[in-house]
């Protein structure tokens, strides 16, 4: 089941000039919903998002303070490596490692992580696939590339990839902006799917797809937490006219 994360008083610095992306930002996000971010480029959504997962810390320079607290338990007191397995993460473009094969791109994690079992691997290759909507189309061709696969599939095939090592909170960082109008319907439905077993968060510059998907939204902007709620009420009834001027397209 998704598991519920607590922000508190986080800030985020990154690059030479130690530039503060990240402001103070205080965020309840409940379990098994799909919270949007929102907000105009270099807001700090995705760095936020990031954080979360700890990949911020990857980057030269990077700092952050404050915490983040997975039910309860401090991220950053924990081995990032394991707490990637806990939250998993979904880029804006689809990225299969292009020499593997569909099946050999899914169990890639669970490789990492030790496992042989040739019935284990193909179990959860199989169940991670059926989750990500795209076992009937790809199970007769599980030795092809991941490459070989639409835009749409391979980023269906990048979640079933972070679905199988079973991670209770997924990250989407602008999973569909890459993708045609179709393709991004499957993977709002599949986000729709996914919510009953995971909790997730997802960045998005598409107004209407957070309309559509989210229960709760975030408004980001330059670096603070303006607004967060109901997603009907953020966008129906904001408290903040920044939020109304940005939703309704006065800036963005």
């Amino acid at each position: 089941m998704g598991q519920r994360i607590t922000v508190k008083n986080l800030e985020a610095w990154y690059g030479p000039g130690a530039e503060r992306t990240l402001k103070s930002i205080n965020i309840e996000i409940p379990a098994n919903q799909v919270t949007a971010i929102i907000g105009p480029s270099g807001c700090g959504k995705s760095t936020f998002v990031r954080c979360l997962n700890r990949m911020h810390d990857t980057l030269p320079g990077a700092r952050v303070s404050g915490e983040i607290l997975l039910e309860g338990q401090n991220i950053y007191d924990q081995d990032p490596v394991q707490l990637r397995k806990t939250v998993g993460m979904v880029f804006q473009k689809p990225n299969p490692f292009p020499s593997m094969s569909i099946y050999e791109n899914v169990v890639a994690g669970l490789r990492l992580t030790g496992v042989r079992n040739k019935e284990k691997l193909m179990s959860t290759a199989e169940k991670s696939l059926k989750m990500a909507a795209l076992w009937d189309e790809v199970s007769g061709r599980l030795n092809y590339s991941g490459m070989s696969l639409s835009g749409g599939q391979q980023q269906r095939l990048c979640i079933a990839r972070a679905l199988a090592v079973e991670p209770s909170v997924l990250l989407m960082d602008e999973p569909a902006s890459a993708l045609d109008p179709i393709a991004t319907l499957r993977i709002e439905e599949l986000i729709m799917e996914l919510k009953k077993e995971y909790t997730i968060v997802i960045v998005t510059h598409n107004m209407q797809q957070a309309a559509r998907i989210a229960d709760t939204t975030a408004f980001f902007l330059n670096g603070e937490l303006i607004e967060y709620g109901p997603t009907s009420e953020i966008f129906t009834n904001p408290m903040d006219k920044r939020t109304e001027d940005y939703i309704t397209g006065r800036f963005g």
